[in-house]
């Protein structure tokens, strides 16, 4: 079987590719087609996440083992197409450069019968440039942060009296 996949990058512009690929090709084959398709070498830190309804992160599947085999991992290059995806489960979100951070939604759109002299994996249809840089992304622990400093810029300090402060104190 054939799965059809659209990959949109995760920016205000529309930036989309379509993309098929055999379903018994791995995850490592997905993220090679799909860094292919938007003009990546394929050579960075990439993983794959599991992903609902609501494109909530879940499950990792890694390009490299950098744990040393002492965590149980899952990698790209050992997970079937077909393990991961169902008319079911349909959405993953792929991250491409860990020092950069293009995120992508991989969403299965179709399941069909491979074409007779088609070769697969093949780019169906790309909309859009890619950015000279990923978008700027932030993170819930920079927003707390963010939070925090705007309560703390509404403090002022020229009256110390209002906060029991002795500025004398040793």
């Amino acid at each position: 079987m054939i799965y059809k996949y659209r990959v949109v990058l995760d920016t205000l512009d529309d930036v989309i590719r379509d993309i098929e690929v055999r379903d018994d090709s791995t995850l490592e084959d997905l993220h090679n087609s799909i860094s292919q398709a938007f003009g990546f070498d394929g050579t960075e830190m990439s993983s794959f996440y599991k992903s609902d309804e609501d494109w909530n992160q879940g499950e990792e599947y890694l390009l490299f083992d950098m744990s040393d085999g002492q965590n149980a991992i899952k990698m790209m290059n050992e997970t079937t197409l077909d393990s991961v995806f169902s008319r079911e489960n349909t959405k993953m979100i792929y991250v491409y450069d860990f020092f950069s951070l293009w995120t992508f939604y991989v969403e299965l759109a179709d399941i069909e019968e491979p074409m007779d002299g088609q070769d697969y994996p093949n780019l169906m249809f790309a909309q859009g440039q890619l950015p000279d840089s990923p978008p700027d992304k932030q993170f819930e622990a920079e927003k707390l942060e963010e939070e925090e400093e705007e309560k703390n810029d509404d403090i002022e300090f020229e009256n110390l009296d209002d906060f029991d402060f002795d500025e004398n104190w040793n």
